[in-house]
């Protein structure tokens, strides 16, 4: 298997430019908080979406595992049934892959307006789709924005046409980092991407076009 470190991104029409969000709704048995040096949402949400191909997918308390080989489209992750504009969120883990476009993201959804958001910190190929919306520095690296209309297409909401918000980093971290949400929709604001009420917020691995590789992470916030 070859890294990721040395690869470079997509975002990629083709395969339905990115995550098909049907997903599964897990939550923890244990408290909705926990204690640290502030109070924090449990993490209450499993990210499940697969089609063709073998996706293992294994989610625990605090992050999740993934292999898969032949994948045709698949988003799987850890994180929170609400998501929060000022959550910053830590990862940690690797992965690898062989084949196939792979990415790892700070992955969620918005209502009203309806929209698909995406901080890339780990891909494989360059962008072929999106238009270019401006750049910004935040957690040590430039990011370049991109928006792109997805026609048609399945989402939280049903099949329904919306916008994605994405921001892609140019110095990328698969093994981890913290993504500082709230510097990327501050980003977002100023060029006219508005986000409405949030839906789920995850840290995801999503691949396509025949994936085959695995990632494992620790998620917390």
């Amino acid at each position: 298997m070859v890294a990721l470190n040395s690869l470079v991104l997509a975002l990629s029409a083709a395969a339905t430019a990115f995550a098909i969000p049907t997903e599964s709704l897990e939550r923890n048995a244990e408290p909705d908080f926990e204690l640290s040096n502030k109070l924090v949402r449990r993490q209450d949400y499993n990210q499940d979406y697969t089609t063709g191909g073998t996706v293992n997918y294994s989610p625990a308390s605090n992050g999740y595992s993934v292999s898969f080989s032949g994948a045709a489209d698949f988003v799987v992750g850890k994180g929170w049934t609400t998501g929060s504009t000022s959550r910053d969120i830590t990862f940690s883990g690797s992965t690898s892959h062989s084949a196939g476009t792979v990415l790892v993201s700070l992955y969620g959804w918005s209502k009203s307006p309806l929209v698909e958001y995406y901080v890339q910190e780990c891909y494989t190929t360059a962008p072929t789709t999106g238009t270019v919306k401006g750049t910004f520095t935040s957690d040590g690296s430039t990011y370049t924005v991109y928006e792109h209309q997805q026609v048609n297409q399945p989402s939280i909401s049903g099949t329904a046409t919306f916008n994605q918000y994405i921001s892609v980093r140019q110095s990328q971290r698969c093994s981890g980092g913290t993504v500082t949400f709230a510097n990327h929709v501050s980003e977002w604001s100023k060029l006219g991407l508005n986000l409405g009420t949030l839906d789920y917020q995850v840290i995801a691995t999503e691949g396509w076009g025949s994936a085959t590789g695995s990632s494992k992470y620790t998620v917390t916030a």
